[in-house]
């Protein structure tokens, strides 16, 4: 980004840029930022400054506009050399950048139905392939991978390729099929209603791997579901029932192979008023009492929500066949399936949120 005017007033430097927008860069903030070899290690991508022992009231002594208006020079008073600040990274950092726009589609059944999802297995071998995969994820939340050597290695390669396979209670890489000797509901042949996996865990899955590796059954639709969506329809359409689901503790509980697992949070968490994630599933929610004038807003809303992810006319459906492999952010898309008869067997497995954000940061994505 260009700039077109600078000037130093008693609360920091003063940036206009060339596109018109203006901020003002706190001193103490462009001093603990400054990327040279004194203060930062190129190598590590690390601060070397101890911003401990920096003025509170730090000023800059000079600075002008230079290399055709693309960086700002500044000479700081405890400096003998002067430090540099391109045009882009200010820009990046300012709070009147308004140049950023959703990197999020939300959806339902009419909506998705008309989005291309899927991708070969082998085009994930390419950049763009790889990128695409990456892009669709990011944008609806899932995507699906056809052509799949039907073995659990290839949820390890695709895993891989993302980031890293994340351990948890059931381990890392693993299948599994209809058993009824295991305690959990997604070992059944019921219907397992829309959920998002790990609310017992203080940080949740981000990305979920399910490979189907073999389908000789009736039934068994994989169900996707836009929390996202859903949050926005509530917020627009009943603002008790949105706020109180982003501002109760909900326990999520898991209790069996020798655990037991806590880990609270609201059903729509977020920072800085953007909402960062969807958390709920009414199988594993833990006990726990509110005051009892909370008592009817809290089942009013969650009743609410369940309900919208219940409704067909906001989920997407496909019975996946082997080769098939459905990857979804699991912060976002709660998923489930119908019930069946049959034999339906998958392989699958975590990714760690910050790691599907960097990959998709190293490519551009």
């Amino acid at each position: 980004m260009h700039l077109k005017n600078i000037s130093l007033t008693t609360e920091g430097l003063n940036i206009e840029f060339q596109n018109g927008a203006k901020d003002c860069f706190p001193y103490l903030w462009l001093r603990d930022h400054c990327k040279d070899v004194e203060n930062w290690d190129e190598r590590s991508n690390q601060r070397k400054l101890f911003t401990a022992l920096v003025d509170p009231n730090i000023q800059i002594e000079e600075t002008k506009i230079i290399e055709d208006n693309k960086t700002v020079e500044v000479k700081w008073p405890d400096m003998s050399k002067t430090v540099h600040y391109s045009g882009d990274f200010l820009y990046k950092n300012s709070l009147v950048n308004t140049s950023l726009v959703s990197d999020k589609i939300l959806w339902d059944k009419k909506t998705i139905n008309n989005v291309e999802l899927e991708i070969k297995f082998d085009e994930l071998a390419k950049d763009e392939g790889f990128k695409n995969l990456l892009q669709t994820i990011k944008i609806y939340g899932f995507s699906i991978i056809n052509n799949c050597p039907t073995e659990i290695k290839t949820v390890e390669y695709i895993a891989n390729k993302i980031g890293y396979v994340r351990n948890s209670i059931f381990g890392d890489l693993w299948s599994f099929e209809s058993n009824t000797e295991m305690a959990d509901s997604a070992y059944t042949q019921e219907e397992l209603r829309p959920h998002t996996d790990g609310t017992y865990n203080h940080d949740a899955p981000g990305l979920q791997l399910l490979l189907c590796c073999e389908y000789e059954a009736e039934g068994g639709e994989s169900i996707m579901v836009d929390g996202f969506k859903i949050a926005q329809i509530l917020k627009e359409n009943d603002k008790i029932s949105f706020d109180t689901l982003s501002e109760i503790d909900i326990p999520g509980r898991y209790y069996g192979d020798g655990v037991e697992l806590i880990a609270k949070r609201p059903v729509f968490k977020s920072r800085n008023q953007e909402l960062i994630q969807v958390s709920f599933n009414n199988y594993d929610r833990g006990d726990f009492r509110l005051p009892n004038n909370r008592i009817h807003d809290f089942y009013t809303a969650i009743r609410k929500f369940d309900k919208l992810a219940n409704d067909k006319e906001m989920q997407w459906r496909q019975i996946l066949k082997p080769g098939q492999l459905l990857i979804f952010n699991n912060w976002r898309v709660l998923h489930g399936r119908s019930e069946f008869t049959g034999k339906r067997k998958m392989s699958g497995c975590y990714i760690n949120k910050e790691d599907f954000e960097s990959v998709c940061r190293i490519n551009s994505v």
